[in-house]
């Protein structure tokens, strides 16, 4: 049974105009995606900025609401519950956001940062709440001193593994990364990434990773879905999708990763040339009249594509 089973999901926003403020359109962040996730697996929403990627995880963990579709948690419904009802699912599911300088409450010291999923769901003691803390910075690799410090105190990558501990807390099945390293330099990032799958491996997590940075995801992730104007333009594995890809969009992506060998930076200067001439000559295969992508068709067992 998939731990997490999202089908044809739908975030749409208003748009008001006129006098009278009447819904005079929509904007459809996510418009009708669907994919699951399997225990311990880690699954990638890629994408650029607005695509809806950020949207998807949020609408999942409850913070945005969904305008149709299904999340299915462990078989239960959560886009179809009341706020109040979500309650019992949300301690399975956590997540650690993009930027870790406004994560975390910069009146709060760790202590206090990491103890409040603890206080609002489970009943412990100040000496049981203190050690289970002290356990998790520790896990972290942060010293247990440093749960009375404030995040101004730390470095980006510590404010991000800070993050990680807060959503380690309650023992969640589920972890949403949003963009969990994007806002770390390049050194620090390759540190985080490798704690992240090694908790992974301990705690036994799934991951919905969400992520811009194509090199990043092929590091972490079991299979890749792409999106693009809120919708999935491919879907498969890690191999699938980077050593076969078959969307134009998806192309491009991979055509844009930074190649620091000369000589593979000059391939894929003529393999950027080439889809940028494929996309004027074979358009319609892409996207219909009304410049709408075509549904995901299944091309092997693994591997799904929107084309004609």
């Amino acid at each position: 049974m998939s731990l997490l089973k999202v089908n044809d999901l739908k975030v749409h926003y208003p748009i008001r105009g006129g006098f009278f403020r009447n819904v005079v359109n929509h904007v459809k962040a996510v418009d009708g995606i669907s994919f699951e996730l399997q225990p311990g697996e880690t699954y990638g929403l890629v994408g650029e900025s607005g695509c809806g990627k950020t949207t998807t995880g949020r609408a999942i963990i409850g913070l945005n609401k969904a305008t149709g579709g299904e999340i299915l948690f462990e078989g239960t419904d959560l886009a179809k519950q009341k706020r109040s009802d979500r309650r019992t699912y949300v301690k399975d599911i956590q997540m650690i956001f993009q930027d870790p300088y406004s994560s975390l409450n910069v009146r709060k010291n760790i202590l206090n940062t990491i103890a409040e999923p603890l206080r609002n769901f489970e009943r412990m003691s100040p000496g049981e709440e203190l050690k289970r803390v002290q356990a998790l910075v520790e896990r972290v690799g942060l010293s247990p001193e440093s749960i009375y410090k404030y995040p101004h105190q730390f470095s980006g990558g510590q404010r991000q593994r800070i993050g990680i501990a807060r959503a380690l807390t309650l023992n969640p099945k589920l972890i949403i990364a949003d963009e969990p390293v994007s806002a770390l330099d390049v050194s620090v990032q390759a540190q985080v990434l490798n704690f992240m799958q090694e908790i992974q491996k301990e705690f036994n997590l799934t991951y919905l990773f969400i992520s811009h940075d194509l090199g990043i995801i092929k590091h972490m992730c079991d299979r890749i879905g792409i999106m693009y104007h809120g919708r999935f333009v491919e879907e498969g594995t890690a191999d699938d999708v980077y050593n076969n890809p078959q969307h134009l969009y998806t192309k491009r992506l991979i055509a844009a990763i930074p190649e620091m060998d000369p000589e593979k930076r000059f391939e894929k200067t003529h393999l950027r040339q080439s889809i940028n001439e494929e996309y004027r000559t074979d358009y319609d295969s892409y996207f219909d009249k009304d410049g709408r992508m075509f549904d995901l068709k299944s091309i092997s067992t693994t591997h799904s594509v929107a084309l004609q």
